[in-house]
């Protein structure tokens, strides 16, 4: 099985105007492309920006299959590609913040609703979901999905190692001064779990948040296969099944666990 190149867009797009988000989502699923990948990743809420006021964020959601769904499969099967993004998704009376994985033929794949909500604008903009573990196939490659603070509790990323992920993506809203979670907590997760994650941030400021960047996809061996600085960029990896097999190999710890010792966990 051929690696998945795969690439990370770091860019808060525009505030507010999923027109023109919409737009540079072409252009960089053009680029990625272009660049080999068969995978592009967008940040958490990239559709419509973050930091949108409260009473808005209802107005701006959508349906899973709604009208930017439809615009992002004819962007995947136009440039051949498979595209992850971040957006406030609509249920009925119900507004979730998701994150939706289109095919490269512009099938809808899989939509995930995070479940870990963080600070008060999120608690009181959303509903949180009630599914940790939302996956689907890809190249041969078991991809799942979470969304930024969801990654940061080590139960949510156990549970998708238990169930076979190989590649878990995570679009993020990451800000000062928590930028240890990039920089150290992602690779250890990746380690641990013995996956590869690809996290892909916001950046620079916005509204009363300031996004720190550094974007990465870290691989099961613990190391960072590629980063981005703080500023809006794409950066490229590899996502290496024969990497993934010989790393799984030499560290056994799914192999090893003993779930009998933990019982207090739940």
């Amino acid at each position: 099985m051929p690696p998945l190149r795969t690439a990370l867009l770091q860019s808060s797009g525009r505030l507010g105007d999923t027109a023109e988000n919409l737009k540079r989502l072409d252009e960089a699923a053009s680029r990625a492309a272009q660049g080999g990948a068969g995978l592009l990743v967008t940040s958490e809420m990239f559709l419509t920006g973050y930091a949108l006021d409260l009473q808005e964020v209802p107005g701006y959601a959508e349906p899973a299959d709604g009208e930017s769904a439809h615009a992002i499969a004819g962007i995947a099967r136009r440039h051949g590609i498979a595209v992850l993004y971040g957006y406030p998704e609509r249920d009925g009376d119900t507004v979730y913040n998701s994150a939706q994985l289109i095919g490269p033929d512009g099938a809808r794949l899989a939509n995930y609703r995070k479940t870990h909500l963080f600070g008060c604008f999120e608690q009181d903009a959303f509903t949180p979901g009630d599914t940790p573990v939302v996956q689907a196939d890809l190249n041969g490659l078991r991809v799942g999905i979470m969304i930024c603070y969801d990654v940061e509790f080590p139960e949510n990323v156990r549970a998708h190692a238990l169930a076979g992920t190989d590649l878990l993506l995570v679009p993020t809203a990451q800000m000062h001064p928590f930028q240890f979670v990039a920089e150290q907590l992602v690779p250890v997760r990746a380690f641990e779990n013995q996956m590869y994650i690809a996290y892909v941030n916001r950046t620079g400021p916005e509204g009363e948040f300031e996004f720190v960047g550094l974007s990465c996809l870290a691989s099961p061996d613990g190391v960072t296969r590629t980063r981005a600085g703080r500023g809006e960029e794409m950066v490229l990896g590899q996502v290496d099944p024969e990497l993934l097999e010989a790393s799984r190999e030499t560290n056994p710890y799914l192999r090893d666990r003993r779930p009998g010792l933990y019982a207090s966990l739940l």
